[in-house]
């Protein structure tokens, strides 16, 4: 069966889920997932909490099924040392997750390591505080450089596309986020400018930031610097894949 749309290669598809469904849609993504997922699942204090579990799971089972021609339940993962998600199963296809508020992220690609990020925009906290103590110098300075009115944006810009990088790493918390650093005074143009332990490597690849929704921010790295980008909202097409 051809899935609803298809992934070709060097190609990368970013699907935008909102987790805000109602009763029977919810039960019916809990219904996809493993048993072992299930008990997860039932542990969230907050519904909330246990909406976003769900949602997240049943949504990358569906998705997975239509690039991999499975079905969504016999769908295994498996984690890397670091917590990485990856398919168990043999296969080319990877992919990344990230969620916050209401919104999850979901990126796909064949043959190339992936990473994503999003975040819901905040303003009440200190920006400089925790640059100083997550980002690197360059980025530290400008962030400075930057209005002071506009600083929160920027910082979101810095913090998405790192933790991007961090993500596609899958090297977890031990990952140094001081010896790489990004562009985040613009959000289309998006750049990995240096990493410190190989200056090489920054070559290697290609980073994008893109607004999934008003209050949200995100960002994709792949390594690769050929590749197309194509966004979805699966809350528009999800009809295709039930």
């Amino acid at each position: 069966m051809k899935p609803p749309i298809e992934l070709k290669p060097n190609t990368v598809h970013i699907w935008a889920i909102n987790f805000v469904v109602n009763e029977e849609t919810f039960n019916s993504y809990f219904s996809l997932l493993s048993d072992d997922e299930k008990v997860r699942a039932l542990r969230f204090k907050f519904y909330k909490d246990k909406r976003c579990y769900v949602v997240t799971k049943g949504v990358l089972r569906l998705l997975s099924a239509s690039y991999l021609k499975m079905n969504a339940k016999d769908i295994i993962f498996e984690y890397e040392k670091y917590g990485k998600p990856k398919f168990k199963a043999q296969t080319n296809l990877n992919f990344n997750v990230s969620h916050s508020g209401d919104m999850a992220i979901i990126g796909f690609v064949y043959n190339y390591t992936i990473g994503v990020d999003v975040e819901k925009i905040k303003n009440d906290f200190d920006t400089s505080e925790i640059a100083a103590n997550f980002f690197s110098q360059k980025e530290i300075e400008a962030l400075q450089h930057i209005p002071k009115n506009e600083q929160y944006i920027a910082f979101y810009r810095c913090w998405t596309r790192k933790e991007a990088f961090v993500k596609a790493k899958g090297s977890g918390l031990s990952f140094p986020l001081d010896k790489f650093s990004v562009t985040l005074d613009k959000d289309l143009e998006s750049e990995l400018v240096e990493t410190q332990w190989n200056p090489s490597e920054k070559y290697q690849w290609q980073l994008s930031s893109f607004k999934p929704s008003l209050d949200y921010i995100a960002a994709t790295i792949v390594n690769s610097k050929f590749y197309d980008l194509q966004y979805y909202d699966w809350n528009h097409l999800q009809l295709n894949f039930i």
